[in-house]
């Protein structure tokens, strides 16, 4: 791990506790106080891209909250999504599993509802149905996008409270879908609330009240934003999707999906505003977290389903998202579609000011939050545990994660091993980088690597056989 260490007062306590044997808190009939289990909040932000925040790098619109997790915390240089689109990381982050598992490897496509199922099993374990068996409150806020059928609603997968959309997207002050339908939902029933203020201050007014609904008992709560993905509209602008009108083209900038922007020179600006909105969302829910005397309790984790898009279909090229020195952008497999910002904060647990380059992904959250919370892994009928790893203890203590291989496939495919990154692209062309040398990609090794290649492919090769037990049928939306 890189990066200078800062050690706050709470981290210096407890060194200093353990050194000099200061005794710990007692229970009143003499045996050690057990802690409260922990909180966990899991901050899912939509197309955000790699530099889009401050920390990582961007200079264009000021993010002081994500900033200051980053500062207070400890930020990854080196984390991924599971999949370069929605879907696929969603149910990563959800399982612990490689999304292939459920036959989930593209985002899910438009559906009227009720729809028939192409999401997530109905058996499905996920961290939420562990948690809530564990005692834990638990509440999603925002965007769902794992299926459109009943079976499929985020009730039936763990969560005691659901107020969100279904679908990828949505207008953000008419919460009406990309084919002209009403989405917003509490729990199972349909029940819009057009908002001036937008969707992402309504989700985060809903994830409020969960705090502090919950805060004398421990809660797990996930807010998937709808930001910033397209219809890319500033806080505060009236609707632009109207019930019963599609919005799947790009032809006429008063109805296209990207919002009532494209085509003129306000993308930026308006996608800029829209990172500070959900900045703000940020700060609003760590506020909250600090007024309910819960900070030191609670696991904050932000990150981003995948990476963000740099240009759409030609329009809007390098006016959207930023990526940095990444190659490419969401629906990529090259670093740009899935090398994200995360940052995990916890006073007193985690050092403030860490910087982590190892090797993580989505799935990994599930197994964190779960020995964290002092439960068994997750597991699937016949399956083994969950594919991701716990980060506790790389979190908490700094230890170095174990060497593995890592696997994304949409349209292309790659494998990473170390600083070794397989491409496979759709036509079956290899490409080899050195991701430590060449973190944009540019050079490719395969030709002076034959031996490498050859391992790497029969390595993707075998993960493929083994996770391909449902192919999925769904076809690509973007």
């Amino acid at each position: 791990m890189k990066g200078r260490l800062r050690l706050g007062y709470p981290f210096l306590l407890a060194f200093a506790s353990a050194l000099f044997c200061i005794p710990v808190p007692m229970a009143g009939n003499g045996s050690p106080r057990q802690a409260p289990p922990p909180n966990f909040i899991v901050i899912l932000a939509d197309d955000l891209g790699y530099a889009d925040v401050g920390c990582y790098g961007n200079k264009a619109v000021a993010t002081p909250h994500i900033d200051r997790m980053a500062r207070s915390g400890l930020r990854f240089t080196d984390f991924h999504s599971n999949g370069p689109m929605c879907s696929p990381t969603r149910a990563a982050l959800l399982t612990g599993r490689y999304q292939q598992r459920f036959g989930i490897e593209t985002a899910l496509p438009l559906m009227e509802f009720p729809a028939k199922r192409l999401g997530l099993p109905g058996e499905t374990e996920t961290v939420a149905k562990r948690l809530k068996a564990a005692g834990y409150a638990t509440g999603i806020f925002g965007k769902w996008h794992l299926g459109h059928h009943p079976e499929e609603n985020p009730t039936r997968f763990g969560f005691d409270e659901f107020r969100g959309l279904l679908c990828g997207d949505g207008d953000y002050a008419a919460q009406i879908s990309r084919n002209g339908l009403a989405d917003w939902w509490y729990n199972h029933t349909l029940r819009p609330e057009p908002r001036a203020a937008g969707t992402t201050r309504l989700i985060t007014e809903y994830a409020i009240r969960f705090i502090e609904k919950n805060r004398h008992r421990p809660f797990f709560l996930y807010v998937p934003h709808l930001a910033i993905h397209f219809p890319w509209m500033r806080p505060g602008d009236p609707p632009h999707r109207r019930l019963g009108k599609k919005f799947l083209g790009v032809g006429d900038p008063a109805e296209s999906k990207l919002g009532p922007y494209v085509g003129s020179s306000h993308v930026p600006d308006v996608v800029h505003e829209m990172i500070a909105d959900l900045d703000h969302s940020v700060g609003r829910i760590l506020e909250t977290l600090q007024l309910m005397d819960l900070t030191e309790r609670t696991l904050v984790f932000f990150t981003s389903d995948n990476g963000g898009y740099t240009d759409y279909e030609g329009l809007h090229r390098g006016q959207i998202s930023d990526n940095g020195p990444l190659r490419a952008g969401k629906t990529s497999i090259y670093e740009g579609g899935h090398r994200v910002p995360a940052i995990a904060f916890w006073p007193g647990r985690i050092a403030a000011g860490t910087v982590s380059d190892a090797t993580s992904m989505s799935f990994d959250l599930a197994p964190t939050l779960l020995e964290l919370a002092h439960q068994k892994p997750l597991r699937f009928q016949d399956d083994p545990p969950a594919d991701g790893i716990s980060l506790a203890a790389h979190l908490l203590r700094h230890e170095p994660l174990p060497e593995r291989l890592l696997f994304w496939r949409m349209r292309q495919a790659a494998v990473r091993q170390g600083d070794w990154k397989l491409v496979r692209n759709s036509g079956g062309s290899l490409e080899l980088y050195r991701l430590s040398t060449d973190l944009g990609e540019k050079t490719d090794l395969a030709s002076s690597e034959p031996e490498r290649v050859h391992r790497l492919k029969d390595a993707l090769i075998s993960w493929e056989r083994e996770v391909d037990r449902r192919p999925s049928a769904i076809s690509p939306v973007r």
